[in-house]
């Protein structure tokens, strides 16, 4: 693995802005750091989403050896850590540049619990109003 990857996301198209901010600012750590970046990857979708067709790629990409994050958030709400345990058993690595996390277990999970209900009751309410539009459009 020779390749470094940024990976940013943002959760609703509503962030999209966000994504260029946070895409500079590890872009920034990196030149810091001498690490030389080969290629810079975003996404729009939730980090409780196991579907990331990005993502996806750069974790099936034996030839990325680095991906660097701004937060662990940005890669996935949980398991960031079996992540790192699975890419570094093949001499691949996640950095993280603001590991700034709470680090209290207990109150970092009551906080990931809470983002988890949260896109839950938004993705219900989302689909909820996308089906009464498509019910409204079917009406004569």
């Amino acid at each position: 693995p020779t390749l470094t990857a940024i990976y940013a996301r943002v959760s609703s198209h509503d962030q999209k802005g966000d994504i260029d901010r946070q895409i500079a600012r590890v872009a920034t750590y990196a030149a810091e750091q001498g690490i030389k970046v080969d290629r810079i990857v975003s996404e729009i979708g939730s980090g409780l989403n196991d579907k990331r067709k990005e993502l996806g790629k750069l974790l099936a990409d034996p030839q990325i050896g680095t991906i660097i994050v701004e937060h662990k958030d940005r890669l996935a709400r949980f398991g960031v850590r079996h992540l790192q345990t699975v890419l570094g058993a093949t001499g691949r690595n996640i950095i993280v540049v603001d590991s700034g996390e709470v680090k209290d277990d207990l109150v970092r999970d009551m906080i990931d619990l809470m983002a988890c209900f949260s896109a839950r009751l938004y993705g219900r309410r989302s689909a909820k109003n996308r089906a009464e539009r498509a019910l409204e459009a079917l009406k004569p």
